[in-house]
């Protein structure tokens, strides 16, 4: 159970990690982003700056509390993890309902527009970090420390491809005209 606890713990942190990253690190990430709130419209237009200002801190809170070796921390992160992906799940299945195509920026600057494999891949992380949760509260801190570096690079890879999904969906699609 420990080397599932590390994976989860890596893979949720990446994924928070990567989209944290391009939002404040990347040239325009979080201006892309508040520009993305504006026209999926999931925030009324006076609050787009503090909820993206909040968003960026609650995946700041997600990726320090999951880097701790506290399991209480982990616990929170992993909570804190839940109710923002809950929160985009939320947002993002009210703006589809609207017929909005704009792109989401979760990660930085993105052309792909939202889609239902956003919702899918939201509520799938969730549901992680839900057992993340459970596992850390009461697995045994015993194992090996190779199987945790096993764990802990699965969970990154993982992580990574998570953060990457909109690029793998893009790459095994069919051609359309606009693509090309």
């Amino acid at each position: 159970m420990v080397y599932l606890m590390t994976g989860l713990k890596c893979l949720v942190g990446v994924v928070f990690l990567l989209a944290l990253c391009g939002k404040t690190l990347v040239r325009g990430g979080f201006g892309g982003f508040e520009r993305s709130l504006r026209s999926l419209v999931v925030v009324p237009r006076a609050y787009v700056r503090p909820v993206a200002v909040l968003i960026v801190a609650g995946e700041a809170g997600v990726v320090l509390a999951l880097a701790v070796p506290d399991r209480a921390t982990a616990v929170a992160g992993f909570a804190l993890a839940i109710a923002l992906l809950l929160a985009f799940t939320a947002g993002l299945a009210r703006a589809l309902r609207r017929g909005a195509q704009a792109p989401c920026h979760c990660f930085g600057a993105s052309t792909t527009p939202l889609g239902p494999h956003h919702l899918l891949r939201n509520l799938l992380l969730a549901v992680l970090a839900l057992l993340g949760a459970t596992i850390t509260a009461v697995a045994a801190p015993d194992g090996h420390p190779a199987g945790a570096l096993v764990a802990a690079a699965a969970g990154l890879v993982l992580g990574g491809l998570v953060a990457a999904l909109d690029e793998l969906l893009a790459l095994f699609s069919p051609m359309t005209p606009e693509r090309r």
